[in-house]
């Protein structure tokens, strides 16, 4: 049963690296290249030769990959191996699939159009392999060899890496295509961010108030949530209270305060955005033992 728990987790997880590559290759051929942007990454790098020599740039991503991941086996191991072998394959393939099969087709050639669709699609396609736990290849492996050698953080080395690829394309390039070209980069950031957190971020709510046990009595058969009553002391009043916490989803959060002001409408309430919970009621079934 395991096993085939395990297989049916296997093919899952390799469709999503697929559809996250696919989806990021279709964006790189609809905008970003018709437009002729510059961006970072393994396809800025693919950007710059290609200009310079007559060579195919799936052709030449997918040598680059090969040539990273290869690096990655010796440097950072089999297991990181593993996890991007998919993507170093798969994205040079659906590009030139998208070549051969969409032709010379363009959807726009409004420039700003193109940098905010690219944007998100390269986002979309980018944070999906990353949410599954791979990695994308290329120029991914770099700044992971900084860090694990020269203790460099991550997002420096790949900051680092995109500006020397940026500067590269400047070369040859307009200065207003290398201020798409940062747009691009602050688009795509900008929507990683978005989905890496959507579905996973949680409202936490604290409250302070002389009437918590009704308050937690409300949130267990109101609202179905679990909460936990917290011992304080007053900073100015010196008086022992009691706080109440509780983690609830955003949907959730306009009925928990209605009913928190209806028990006591002179309550201190205090409401965080959590990107991230894990346990009953969230991950686990609420019951689980």
């Amino acid at each position: 049963m395991n096993t085939k728990k395990d297989i049916k987790a296997m093919i899952r997880s390799v469709l999503i690296v697929i559809l996250g590559n696919m989806t990021y290759s279709l964006a790189i051929k609809l905008f970003l290249l018709p437009a002729g942007f510059i961006t970072g990454g393994t396809t800025g790098i693919a950007l710059t030769v290609t200009y310079f020599f007559d060579i195919n740039m799936s052709l030449f991503i997918l040598i680059f990959n090969i040539i990273m991941l290869i690096t990655g086996y010796i440097l950072l191991g089999k297991k990181f191996a593993v996890t991007t072998i998919i993507s170093s394959f798969t994205f040079p393939a659906a590009l030139e699939f998208y070549n051969r099969v969409l032709g010379d087709l363009t959807l726009t050639t409004d420039p700003l159009l193109c940098t905010v669709f690219a944007g998100i699609g390269i986002g979309v396609g980018l944070s999906i392999v990353i949410r599954e736990g791979a990695s994308t290849g290329g120029m991914d492996i770099p700044p992971l060899v900084l860090n694990k050698y020269f203790k460099v953080p991550v997002s420096v080395g790949i900051n680092i890496f995109d500006s020397i690829i940026l500067l590269s394309q400047a070369l040859y390039n307009p200065f207003e295509k290398i201020l798409y070209g940062i747009l691009l980069m602050f688009v795509y950031s900008t929507v990683i961010d978005k989905v890496m957190l959507s579905g996973t971020s949680k409202t936490e709510v604290t409250v302070v108030s002389k009437k918590s046990r009704e308050i937690a009595d409300a949130i267990l058969k109101e609202v179905d949530r679990g909460c936990t009553i917290l011992y304080g002391e007053g900073g100015y009043t010196q008086e022992h209270t009691h706080v109440v916490l509780s983690v609830v989803s955003n949907r959730e959060l306009p009925k928990l305060e209605r009913l928190i002001r209806s028990i006591d409408p002179v309550s201190f309430m205090i409401v965080n955005r959590v990107t991230e919970v894990s346990g009953k009621g969230f991950t686990l079934d609420k019951h689980t033992p």
